[in-house]
């Protein structure tokens, strides 16, 4: 089965930006990509389906609730097909603001009817009978471990598709936050995010989704130059790291995996500036269990990821930003007088 990737030079359209309630204020929201481990040097396995990596997220979870934050975890097909892990989340879920959501990896994901690939790793490029199919027997296994359906989804690897905002909104999606901004993926044959910033705004058929693109924000004398000098940079022997050492440019997700804290910090700084009003942070679930993803290999590295959220919880919290949960989002999304402003 061949992929059908986005046509060349045709990325996910955007809309005009979303008019959140009048007191919804400057908020952000952590999602949890909450995922089996596998070894991310190597070619996608149909069999590596463990999860023993949830075992470690209630020590998570505490730290966050102790601070007021609920979490969003967007649990993907072994997780939710797997009793332990749901009873593991499901007691999580015991402090009323925290939710979970959906995330497909298709190659873990039945019906298995296509190759395994690096293209077919993006879901959007499978036929959408297909992916349509994949993302029923997600939801049927969410609904079934945790007796909800999903109101929110993130396409595994953002593969999103030309047909995955319809599929989401045939199947009673609110939101979707498979958007990264600032990002491509079109060398590994996935979508191409480069010109989608950082403020939410109606997609899919009819503006029926709320679209949560996950924040990156652009730092430097040159941040106006954005994805396309960050491409240019890119084409030069060293050019990006020179221009992060001269202060020019530097590309920041909001995300504790490969982003130093003291950028971070800056960032939100910036991106308050900038006047977004959620800021969508994220990582993956196995981050949290050392060794099981290149960004913590060790007990140190976990104590510094943990140091990443003290620091970034503490700023948020100095500079009056409060946490939103699923709950709040989804109301959000679903208040019709307030869909888009120019």
């Amino acid at each position: 089965m061949s992929p059908a990737p986005w046509p060349a030079a045709v990325a996910p359209p955007t809309g005009p930006r979303f008019r959140w309630p009048a007191d919804f204020g400057t908020r952000f929201a952590i999602c949890v990509d909450t995922e089996e481990e596998f070894d991310w040097e190597a070619p996608f396995d149909r069999a590596s389906t463990a999860v023993t990596a949830i075992r470690a997220l209630p020590d998570l979870h505490r730290r966050f609730a102790d601070r007021g934050v609920p979490l969003t975890y967007l649990v993907d097909y072994p997780v939710a097909a797997t009793a332990e892990s749901v009873d593991t989340i499901s007691a999580l879920l015991e402090d009323g603001r925290s939710a979970v959501g959906a995330h497909l990896h298709p190659w873990v994901t039945p019906p298995h009817d296509e190759e395994v690939s690096r293209p077919h790793s993006f879901a959007g490029n499978l036929p959408p009978a297909l992916e349509g199919a994949k993302l029923d027997a997600l939801g049927a296994a969410i609904e079934a471990g945790f007796g909800r359906r999903p109101r929110i989804f993130r396409a595994g690897r953002y593969g999103m598709g030309p047909a995955t905002l319809r599929l989401l909104a045939e199947r009673g999606y609110v939101i979707d936050s498979s958007m990264r901004s600032g990002f491509c993926y079109t060398s590994e044959g996935g979508p191409d995010f480069r010109h989608v910033g950082n403020h939410a705004f109606r997609a899919g058929p009819g503006g029926a989704l709320l679209e949560l693109p996950l924040t990156t924000v652009w730092l430097g004398v040159a941040r106006s130059g954005g994805a396309g000098l960050y491409d240019l940079l890119g084409r030069l022997p060293r050019g990006r790291g020179v221009a992060s050492r001269l202060g020019l440019l530097d590309r920041i997700a909001l995300t504790p995996e490969e982003m130093p804290l003291p950028e971070a910090l800056r960032a939100i700084d910036q991106a308050i500036e900038d006047g977004v009003t959620l800021l969508n942070f994220s990582f993956h679930s196995p981050t949290v269990a050392p060794g099981m993803t290149p960004y913590v290999r060790s007990v140190e590295g976990l104590a510094r990821f943990h140091r990443w959220w003290t620091g970034v919880l503490d700023l948020l919290e100095r500079r009056g930003v409060r946490p939103a949960s699923e709950r709040d989002l989804v109301t959000a999304a679903n208040a019709p007088a307030l869909a888009v402003s120019a």
